[in-house]
């Protein structure tokens, strides 16, 4: 009897085996689990019998990207990709949900390619390609009603735009549209092109390496993220759309005219982004107006450019600049912001505008000794700051002394010069709770703002210091670290971590 128990067990075991069960599931969650493999992987299930072909060949995401994982030359060429797309049944040509591919290819066969599909009703198309020449924008993306996203990067040497006047009925549908390396040298001018009637659905757009580009006009009344970056030509930006949440413009305006003008009407803005842009070039001013307060701001980043003439100008712009961002909940200046506003000509103290919303400010900084007043000018400026995050730059250039170890020399003139801001700060020191130093050295700048802020912060919970790589001298650490531990405190909850 127990030979024959074990038998019967032994028969249904190899009967569950031989089972199938992964051929049993249903088509659309083979596709989930074939989209989680490389594309050639995906592709050599197609091998196994004619159904597995047939989900091969009607996956709705296409990714050629996927098959790059190693440096051997890839397994699709252009000629590939569309023989695959044109092994497509008949019935899915409207499966197509995304395809994305990077290859060098001819404008002949990148037409085609984009032709094909667009007749299988792609919606979302991510192409980054290497051409020999110069190309046109390929006309069936814009005759296409299914398009929903477009991503269209030139690797070399770049595209032109369409004129406006022939793309007018087109993008209809497009939500999403970002561009890489355009060529605008002889269309300078984009005054009607990222306009409603053009693209009256779309909500994201982004534009990097316009080349030529001198005038740009966005107003797409459902634009809810705009970005901008490397156009360096650029004299003349106009933004609007009361939609828009998101706009960050970076590495523009650098050319030499008289003068560069920029003009945003987005009073729902969220997030403004403004990194390595001039204020100021010699006889040349870019000029940022926002023609509505920003009531809704949430985080503004602030790094423009530091040009040594004319200091006075780039500093009155970049405090005209800061004062439109005054409703920001959280603030971030680059380094050579800080620089701008430590500059000893025109002292920024009775200039910087008051932050009464703002409860996260960062600062990049070198942070030697003429940096002190202007960073005391912005604790001012922020009486109901929480949070503080200081990263400190820490390179050849900066004038760092080393701080006194052996005892807490309170005629030092860092903290003598803190000590006399206490009462202008003391809001600041109110309602300060959280500080985190990065590239913390133990020198005389940076521990005298600890010590400080120690001394005074009312509301301090917790200071976090994270020493620079440069410093290397552990036991001298580790004194700086007990005298800071011992060292009385305003706060009673106040507690100091080191990393």
């Amino acid at each position: 009897m127990e030979i024959r128990s074990v038998k019967r067990k032994k028969k249904k075991r190899e009967e569950i085996i031989k089972v199938d069960r992964i051929s049993n599931l249903p088509d659309s969650l083979l596709h989930q689990i074939l989209l989680l493999l490389p594309l050639q992987s995906a592709a050599i299930t197609s091998s196994l019998s004619k159904r597995w072909r047939s989900l091969f060949l009607s996956l709705p995401d296409l990714d050629f990207t996927s098959i790059n994982e190693n440096p051997k030359p890839p397994s699709f060429s252009s000629n590939s990709i569309y023989q695959l797309l044109s092994l497509r049944h008949h019935r899915d040509a409207n499966n197509l949900r995304s395809l994305r591919f990077s290859t060098p290819i001819t404008f002949t066969s990148l037409n085609s390619l984009i032709r094909l599909a667009v007749t299988h009703q792609v919606q979302d198309l991510d192409v980054e390609v290497t051409t020999k020449d110069y190309f046109n924008f390929p006309r069936w993306i814009v005759t296409s009603q299914k398009l929903r996203a477009l991503k269209l990067k030139s690797a070399y040497p770049g595209f032109r735009l369409p004129p406006s006047s022939s793309i007018f009925g087109g993008f209809q549908k497009l939500t999403s549209l970002s561009l890489s390396l355009v060529i605008l040298y002889n269309q300078p001018y984009l005054s009607d092109f990222f306009t409603d009637p053009n693209f009256p659905l779309l909500e994201k757009l982004a534009l990097e390496n316009c080349f030529g580009l001198k005038e740009l006009r966005v107003c797409c009344r459902l634009l809810q993220e705009f970005s901008l970056k490397n156009s360096l030509q650029l004299d003349s930006l106009e933004v609007s759309g009361n939609n828009l949440h998101r706009l960050k413009v970076v590495s523009c305006f650098h050319s030499y005219s008289e003068e560069s003008v920029v003009k945003i009407n987005t009073p729902n803005l969220k997030t403004f982004l403004w990194n390595s842009n001039a204020v100021t070039v010699s006889a040349v001013t870019t000029t940022v107006h926002f023609l509505d307060k920003l009531v809704c701001l949430r985080k503004a980043f602030v790094g423009v450019l530091l040009l040594h003439q004319d200091i006075n100008s780039q500093k009155q712009r970049l405090l005209t600049l800061l004062s439109e961002l005054s409703h920001s909940y959280k603030l971030q200046l680059g380094n050579q912001s800080v620089e701008i506003l430590s500059s000893k000509k025109g002292l920024v103290k009775n200039h910087l505008p008051p932050f009464h919303n703002m409860r996260f400010l960062e600062l990049q900084t070198r942070f030697d000794r003429h940096n002190v007043q202007a960073l005391s000018c912005l604790f001012k400026s922020c009486p109901m700051l929480n949070i503080l995050l200081l990263k400190i730059i820490n390179d050849q250039t900066s004038e760092r002394r080393q701080w006194n170890n052996d005892l807490w020399d309170m005629s030092n003139s860092e903290i003598q010069y803190w000590e006399s801001q206490t009462y202008e700060v003391e809001s600041f020191l109110k309602n300060l709770e959280f500080v985190e130093i990065h590239g913390f050295l133990e020198c005389e700048n940076e521990m005298s703002l600890a010590i400080f802020l120690l001394r005074h912060g009312k509301a301090l919970i917790k200071m976090t210091l994270r020493s620079s790589f440069l410093c290397r001298d552990n036991l001298r650490r580790q004194m700086i670290r007990s005298q800071l531990m011992g060292f009385s405190k305003a706060s009673s909850k106040a507690k100091i971590s080191f990393h």
